[in-house]
């Protein structure tokens, strides 16, 4: 597999960790990390890639994704058109190594997809074995979008990431992958940490004053400093190992004796003190 096309942000970041910086030939118009891979040629949004730049560059494998409601016209086209692809659609914190397996397994490097996958899971559990016990987790609001408001569901890595640094997030119990609802309902169930995190959306585009001046937000305890956070969209709305650098960002603000900040660019960096 000398020349691949990734149509999805974290299957870009996922190449990338695995060393595939001279096969890549193709990118989505979202892939804005590694900043290097800058140069690649531009294939439309992740949402409607066009498939005939696709067809140009003659690709041997797409890596295509269904982490997002509407990529599955991509998957159409490419089989309409006879190109060679391969789907990952991690929905749990623990899948995500098991697609860095699976796409190993198809650019045949599978030596450097198992390193990259326990590596991995090895973060996880250090992270975790290093969270202070509690008995009352802290809970957290993820936002999704704002207008309507949708935040993740029981069956997202964003519960699993709550659950790993010792906390539970307000919509756990509904068990699908997102759900909506409104400002009103936030605000009944009374979270102690407001985390904004708009998929698509970059963290410079949002200011505080979007969220704090909603109505039902006013007076509430999670909209004070410290408890309001507007994340960055790559750590947590991208099935890839950058998200352990958004997992280490969460400990750190939670527990800021126990963990530092985390290095942007090097989300294996030990945060622990």
């Amino acid at each position: 597999m000398k020349r691949i096309i990734s149509i999805c942000p974290s299957n870009t970041e996922i190449l990338y960790f695995l060393g595939m910086g001279d096969r890549v030939i193709g990118l989505d118009d979202f892939s804005d990390w590694p900043s290097e891979w800058s140069y690649l040629p531009r294939l439309g949004p992740d949402l409607d890639i066009d498939i005939e730049k696709v067809k140009l560059l003659n690709p041997d494998l797409v890596i295509a994704s269904l982490s997002v409601p509407g990529m599955e016209k991509n998957i159409e086209r490419l089989k309409e058109e006879k190109i060679p692809y391969i789907v990952l659609n991690p929905k749990s914190l623990h899948e995500i190594p098991n697609d860095i397996m699976k796409l190993g397994q198809a650019l045949f490097v599978v030596d450097k997809a198992e390193n990259l996958a326990n590596r991995f899971r090895c973060e996880l559990e250090q992270i975790q074995s290093h969270i202070p016990a509690s008995s009352l987790p802290v809970r957290l609001y993820f936002e999704w979008w704002p207008k309507p408001v949708f935040s993740p569901g029981n069956k997202n890595w964003l519960t699993d990431i709550s659950h790993l640094i010792g906390a539970s997030q307000i919509f756990e119990e509904y068990d699908q992958e997102s759900v909506q609802s409104d400002w009103e309902t936030v605000a009944d169930k009374n979270p102690d940490y407001c985390l904004i995190v708009w998929t698509g959306i970059p963290k410079h585009r949002i200011r505080k004053e979007l969220i704090t001046s909603r109505p039902a937000f006013q007076g509430q305890k999670w909209i004070e400093p410290g408890r309001l956070h507007i994340l960055e969209e790559g750590w947590y709305c991208r099935p890839s190992p950058r998200i352990l650098t958004g997992i280490k960002y969460l400990a750190h603000i939670l527990y800021p004796e126990r963990f530092i900040s985390p290095n942007p660019n090097d989300p294996f960096h030990d945060t622990r003190q």
